[in-house]
């Protein structure tokens, strides 16, 4: 006979090892980069895309399913091959397709094409940086990882007062606290090796951590509005790829914005990262 174990325990024991297999494919996909991390970055936006249309209930709508994808992978191919102008085509007739096509839920599912549609444009224009690609995205991915494990611990560890409890009744200031400190000391690591000045990385990995909570509010209010649990089940202990990604999202969308403002978009990393 199998002893009882714990749920909650049970949970992290999942969490643990979805995270080991997980985390360092992530890392060898974006270390070897090129199309390698397109197609990964192009699959993971269509499930983002499709974990979406499950929560707003428009996944049956077939026609906005492959219309939506079809967008996001011509768009990603279109990035890949050095023309923005046809990328930012495909995505507009992509969003305005998936409108029309949608019988119900019509915001909400143009919505979910844009939020897919972001991740994959930011993800991509942070890794295809000649220079600074791999480094700004590991300090993001670094980033938004402490700030998952020391929220979870901290949260649980700690405990007090509720961060948003209408919205996620589990997270707590503790958590938000323990992984804005984990983040600082990612940032303050990157510096120390000589990716960037101290202060500026410092700076960076505070907002990176409070952007990628937000994120992460922000998919739990989604999912709160459609009474929703999880995007899905296909991470065990995690929920869907949307629960697991839904802070890096924000963070590397902000990341993007940040780097394109002051490096342009052959130099998104670097001016990310360089300051």
């Amino acid at each position: 006979m199998t002893p009882d174990v714990p749920r909650g325990a049970s949970n992290l024991f999942m969490r643990v090892v979805a995270a080991l297999v997980l985390a360092p494919l992530t890392i060898a996909i974006a270390w070897l980069g090129g199309w390698l991390w397109l197609l990964l970055v192009m699959a993971a936006a269509a499930l983002l895309y499709f974990e979406w249309l499950m929560i707003v209930g428009a996944s049956r709508n077939w026609p906005v399913v492959g219309v939506g994808v079809a967008a996001l992978v011509a768009a990603g191919l279109l990035l890949a091959l050095g023309k923005p102008g046809l990328m930012l085509a495909a995505f507009a007739v992509g969003v305005v397709l998936v409108a029309l096509l949608a019988q119900e839920q019509r915001w909400w599912t143009s919505s979910g094409f844009a939020y897919a549609a972001a991740a994959l444009v930011a993800a991509v224009l942070v890794r295809f940086d000649p220079g600074m690609g791999f480094v700004a995205l590991m300090f993001v991915l670094l980033v938004v990882w402490v700030t998952d494990i020391g929220g979870y611990f901290a949260g649980r560890g700690i405990g007090g007062p509720k961060l948003w409890p209408r919205v996620s009744p589990k997270k707590t200031w503790a958590g938000a606290i323990g992984g804005l400190v984990l983040s600082l000391i990612i940032a303050a690591a990157f510096a120390l090796l000589g990716f960037g000045r101290m202060f500026p990385l410092l700076m960076l990995g505070a907002v990176l951590s409070v952007v990628s909570q937000l994120g992460d509010l922000f998919e739990s209010a989604i999912k709160r509005r459609f009474g929703v649990k999880d995007s899905s089940q296909i991470i065990p202990g995690h929920g869907g790829l949307l629960d697991r990604l839904d802070g890096f999202v924000a963070a590397i969308v902000f990341a993007a914005l940040i780097g394109f403002t002051r490096g342009g978009l052959d130099g998104v990393g670097h001016g990310f990262m360089i300051w």
